[in-house]
């Protein structure tokens, strides 16, 4: 990884300080309420850190200014970290509470500001050997940007992390004891957009994690093969058509529904547990593949080529479908394997179509893409 791949305090060993201040930079350009609003979370951090070095008194609930200013009274502070630390708190106060559109010059100058709050730290109780980097302003993103919601959500755990960390509620590892102004060899954090946890699903002792991107993902029930019919039920009496509409817990939802026990439930969140996993690989194909047309079945996919698209879907290019099957597409105007619909199990519509036929056709569709592959 170059300077320019990795996040500007990606050396801070304190990992959670770190983790926070990356978010921050990412959130400058994309999000400017976000950053100046966080931003206060950072530097209330850092002088945490601080008031534990000099052995200054601290309460949980104690504000922003109160430490800042408890610190400034011991001499601690030199009048160009005091007004940073300042300005960043007043303008985290106007991002939180001020309705108008906050601009990318007011995330840059807390940025800035931010710049001198750190080096302060490190340079004063970090390593006296370690020469803080010059300034830098982040780069424009050049991908894909995590969405407002899922940027809140990273930051929102991370800080709870940061704030266990300082209160002393989860275990320190060996590196993160070691001064902060070391280099860090950890990999930052690194899930990309779309993969953060947004809410968990549990049953009995198991826990999912639901990634943002499925977060209002409809739940088709012919991706749930053992709980199909359970699933249709569920749709029927209007609970859980989508993710977001399962409750936090699914042990007794089989209650919605009549005629069903506990084991439906564990069935379907083992089911669901296979989902998710499926749906993160079939994004990460998207994400690797762009601008290509897929046909899914449960984990697996085949890109559709131009020739496979064109291929007439009859008994010479796919002998294992049945001609009652061939019919039935036909009658709804699909007559080539670019008309099928990219998720396949949606076929088990079809009269006499079950797992086992969409079986046999990915099977198919699989020889007949080999077949017209470029030799």
């Amino acid at each position: 990884m170059n300077e320019n791949d990795e996040h500007f305090y990606a050396f801070l060993k304190h990992r959670h300080l770190a983790l926070v201040a990356g978010e921050l930079e990412q959130s400058v350009y994309t999000s400017p309420r976000t950053m100046l609003t966080h931003a206060r979370v950072l530097i209330d951090s850092v002088l945490q850190l601080v008031m534990k070095e000099e052995g200054i008194p601290d309460v949980q609930h104690k504000s922003l200014k109160e430490r800042l200013d408890e610190i400034d009274c011991q001499g601690l502070l030199t009048d160009e970290v005091r007004d940073a630390l300042h300005d960043i708190r007043m303008a985290g106060n106007r991002a939180a509470h001020q309705p108008r559109a906050f601009r990318v010059t007011e995330s840059l100058a807390a940025w800035e500001q931010l710049y001198i709050v750190m080096k302060w730290y490190i340079e004063v109780y970090g390593n006296p050997t370690f020469t803080f980097p010059e300034y830098r302003d982040p780069s424009p993103p050049k991908e894909r940007a995590f969405e407002l919601p899922e940027l809140e959500s990273r930051l929102a755990r991370l800080e709870e992390l940061l704030k266990e960390t300082l209160s002393g509620e989860v275990k320190v590892n060996a590196t993160e004891k070691a001064p902060a102004a070391m280099i860090s060899q950890e990999q930052p954090f690194d899930e990309s957009p779309g993969y953060t946890t947004v809410r968990q699903i549990h049953y009995g002792d198991r826990t999912l994690d639901v990634p943002y991107f499925l977060r209002d993902a409809f739940l088709l029930p012919q991706r749930f093969e053992k709980s199909v019919r359970f699933l249709v039920k569920l749709h029927g009496a209007e609970e859980a058509r989508i993710m977001s509409e399962l409750p936090a817990d699914l042990a007794g939802l089989h209650l919605s529904v009549t005629r069903y026990t506990e084991k439906n439930d564990e069935q379907f969140f083992g089911e669901l547990a296979e989902f998710i996993e499926e749906e993160k690989a079939r994004r990460r194909i998207r994400i690797e593949r762009p601008g290509e047309l897929f046909l899914f079945h449960k984990g697996d996919a085949i890109i559709v080529t131009e020739a496979l698209a064109q291929a007439e879907l009859n008994k010479e290019n796919f002998p294992l479908l049945t001609p009652g099957f061939i019919r039935q597409l036909r009658e709804s105007g699909i007559r080539q394997a670019g008309q099928l619909p990219q998720e396949l199990v949606i076929l088990a519509k079809y009269k006499n179509v079950g797992a086992g036929t969409i079986e046999k056709l990915f099977e198919d569709l699989k020889n007949t893409q080999k077949e017209t592959a470029p030799v």
